[in-house]
């Protein structure tokens, strides 16, 4: 395609018009389908025009600045949103003038949750407008009665003009704004069709805008692409306050929500919820979720403890082997890390001696849970090393520490924690990586069993040679 050329209007002379890729700033001389350099589509656009001369005349102060010891803050102190794990991934619930972006694939539990705070804010006494592009507001009803989220001062619009979206907003003057979703939204100010970079742009600013001004919180449900990532433009997760990421397998109830980006809190929290016909509730204790319930202990199991953000999480790893069939060794993972598997197979048939580089490899989680933790290492190696031996790994026995190539257990961080979530569910035995520092204090009724490689925690389970150091249960200090 030939290059554009404009005339200005000052000098009448020929320019060149250039093009910009919303999403890194890549500039070429030419419109391009894809971005060349970050391989965006559909992030091209024209940036072309007048040159406009720089700002230098102050204009005049409509506020003045003031000392931040002055500054009141109580305007933007959190407003419980009456959902507890997600006032814990908020850093403790809503901000006042807050633009909250909500994200997760299709069917994850997103429009459910956010109407479900909608209708507890409702029923505490404050206006809230629900503005859905999706669905109808009969629709809307149906499942908000299904979910029992129904409250008099819960409004429910269903509008894809931005326009008609703000004039509700000036009506009502809402104190929540819930947007479900923001791709939805087009405004007729702007070229492009819903959902496009240029119009997520503008509904988004838009939006902020009105939430700043207005001290409204907002909350945006936002759609993912297929790797994941939230569609539209990345300016979007910049402009907002807090991004949050909704995640769960299809086939399993558990739902975590993470928050990836939190103006007001941390980004190391995690919020579990359940997902039933019912709605969606809150799971204070979820281990028990990732455990199976078997009466008896059996060969290729071995539970760990991850962290997930600052929660310990109690999960049980499975492991099966069986001999190869014509054709190639399979390995196949669920809710483990593929390649990481593959590298404990092979640390454990070279520095242990289990001869499993020929078998094929069946390892996952039970619930749905996925680990991606470097702690969950010795758990899945003694969990192959239980199934290569056909000999169970004792009952009521936690194990969790990094494995490195050469059959080294690394310390992972907050080792004394887990080992007290271990023992309040009831485990008494735990392996753990051997502490720099000195023996680790261990929590009545629990024997720990320290060590610093995986032969010395294979000896725990199975006696040889090397022993790894025993703690005997003792007070926490």
């Amino acid at each position: 395609m030939s290059t554009r050329t404009t005339t200005s209007r000052k000098s009448g002379a020929p320019r060149t018009a250039n093009y910009r890729c919303a999403e890194c700033g890549w500039t070429t001389a030419k419109w391009m389908g894809r971005c060349t350099q970050c391989q965006a589509w559909g992030s091209i656009e024209e940036v072309g025009g007048p040159t406009v001369g720089r700002t230098t005349a102050a204009s005049r102060v409509a506020s003045p600045a003031r000392p931040i010891t002055e500054v009141d803050a109580t305007a933007a102190a959190y407003l419980r949103t009456g959902v507890d794990e997600l006032d814990r991934v908020l850093g403790g619930g809503l901000v006042a003038g807050a633009v909250v972006l909500m994200a997760g694939e299709p069917g994850v539990g997103k429009s459910t949750l956010l109407l479900d705070v909608s209708a507890k804010l409702a029923g505490r006494g404050s206006d809230v407008l629900y503005v859905t592009g999706e669905e109808s507001a009969a629709q809307v009803k149906l499942r908000a009665e299904r979910i029992d989220a129904v409250a008099d001062r819960l409004y429910l619009t269903a509008e894809t003009d931005l326009g008609t979206a703000l004039a509700h907003v000036e009506a009502l003057d809402p104190r929540l704004l819930v947007i479900d979703s923001v791709q939805t939204l087009s405004s007729a100010e702007v070229d492009g069709v819903a959902g496009g970079v240029t119009q997520v742009r503008e509904v988004a600013a838009s939006l902020i805008a009105a939430a700043k001004k207005r001290n409204m919180t907002t909350l945006l449900v936002g759609h993912v692409t297929k790797d994941g990532s939230i569609a539209g433009p990345r300016l979007l997760e910049h402009l907002v306050d807090v991004v949050c990421q909704f995640d769960g397998e299809r086939h399993s109830r558990l739902r975590l929500l993470r928050a990836t980006k939190n103006r007001f809190g941390p980004t190391d929290e995690v919020g579990c919820f359940d997902l039933t016909e019912d709605g969606i509730e809150g799971l204070a204790d979820p281990s028990g979720l990732f455990i199976s319930r078997t009466r008896e202990p059996v060969p290729g199991t071995c539970v760990t403890v991850t962290l997930e953000g600052r929660r310990p999480l109690v999960a049980e790893v499975q492991a099966l082997l069986a001999p190869s069939t014509p054709g190639g060794t399979r390995r196949a993972t669920s809710g483990l890390d593929a390649s990481r598997v593959s590298m404990l197979l092979a640390v454990l048939q070279q520095r242990a001696g289990y001869a499993v580089g020929g078998d094929e490899s069946y390892v996952a989680t039970v619930g749905g849970v996925r680990l991606t933790e470097p702690a969950a290492d010795l758990a899945v190696a003694l969990a192959l090393a239980s199934a290569k031996r056909g000999e169970a790994v004792r009952r009521n026995m936690i194990a969790f520490g990094e494995v490195g190539l050469a059959g080294e257990v690394r310390p992972v961080p907050e080792i004394v924690r887990r080992i007290q979530e271990a023992a309040r569910l009831g485990y008494t035995h735990a392996i753990v990586p051997a502490a720099p520092n000195g023996p680790i204090a261990a929590p009545p009724g629990v024997t720990v069993r320290e060590v610093s490689s995986l032969n010395e925690a294979l000896a725990v389970l199975y006696p040889g040679t090397a022993e790894g150091r025993t703690t005997e249960p003792a007070e926490l200090h």
